[in-house]
């Protein structure tokens, strides 16, 4: 074999001066921006990651009365949970929940965000009206509501005495148990989507519209050829945000219905609570937590893979 000479040995090109210098910035920028996200990073790792790998764990082990690890059993939970039909009644309760929900909520928002984006005198005044429902927390609003739905004196059913109506069991039949309680969550939540509605539709611009209109193009045509698409970045981040709210709803639960009657408001959230606090089943309860992780992480997959293709960006 020849022996190769040291003259036919490739060298690397030496790097020139400006590239040295934009190498050395892009690292300084890399450490400064590493070193203001540490504080948000460190608090992520601690109360997201951690939690999580931790829940992970205690769904793979049974555990004594206090909670404590006491035997390694694999995926036995999941095998358990799966057989029992708390899970998918909870599951079916929570998807219904859902439905029920985010629509109605974006549909309601986008009609109130048109209204108060009409340039009126005391305009004002209605959009503070709707966006006070953002200062009620949803103890509270369950409060009220559960006034309101009171089978005996209640004044839902006094205004159906005045019109002359049957009366309507809201809280006490399984038939409009849920569908009480989701009215409850999309008037709790009706406030920020249209005050985020409202923003996206201000800042269209209003040559866009003259131009429609010159075009000979009416109400709907502007309505569904300019204002749709420009807002649907905002509408896909709501339909996003508001259904994890939908999926982990808890608080109008536990106080209007506490998953009753006849497990018919028992969404999965609350299954995890029953678990947890009155059975002591911490390993079944991490069991709980981490399909509704999975499920939940599948639907934003989901949502990114189908609905983002109909987005808009400008």
């Amino acid at each position: 074999m020849a022996i190769q000479s040291k003259a036919s040995v490739p060298r690397a090109a030496p790097q020139s001066p400006r590239a040295a210098a934009a190498r050395m910035r892009a690292i300084r920028n890399f450490i400064s921006a590493m070193l203001f996200l540490s504080p948000s990073l460190l608090i992520f790792i601690l109360f997201v990651f951690v939690p999580l790998l931790k829940t992970i764990q205690l769904s793979l082990f049974l555990t004594d009365p206090i909670g404590r690890m006491v035997a390694f059993v694999g995926f036995e939970n999941y095998q358990r949970v799966f057989e029992e039909k708390d899970l998918l009644n909870s599951l079916r309760v929570s998807l219904t929940f859902t439905l029920y929900v985010v629509p109605s909520t974006l549909l309601l928002a986008l009609f109130l965000a048109i209204l108060s984006n009409v340039r009126l005198r005391a305009v004002s005044v209605f959009r503070v009206i709707f966006s006070s429902t953002i200062a009620v927390s949803g103890a509270t609003a369950s409060l009220i509501f559960l006034f309101f739905f009171n089978p005996a004196n209640g004044v839902l059913n006094y205004l159906l005495d005045l019109a002359g109506l049957p009366r309507v069991q809201w809280l006490v039949s399984d038939a409009t148990a849920l569908i009480s309680v989701s009215a409850l969550t999309v008037w709790l939540q009706l406030g920020f989507c249209t005050i985020i509605l409202l923003a996206a539709l201000q800042g269209i611009s209003q040559e866009l519209y003259e131009s429609a209109t010159i075009d000979g193009a009416g109400f709907w045509g502007s309505f569904r050829h300019i204002t749709i698409p420009m807002i649907s970045p905002t509408i896909f981040f709501l339909i996003v945000v508001q259904s994890l709210n939908a999926l982990q709803a808890f608080t109008q639960i536990n106080i209007l219905t506490r998953g009753g009657p006849l497990e018919s408001t028992n969404v999965i959230v609350y299954l995890i609570y029953r678990a947890f606090y009155f059975n002591n089943q911490y390993g079944i309860a991490a069991t709980l937590s981490v399909i509704l992780f999975v499920i939940m992480f599948i639907l934003t997959v989901v949502q990114f893979g189908v609905l983002e293709r109909r987005v808009h960006y400008s």
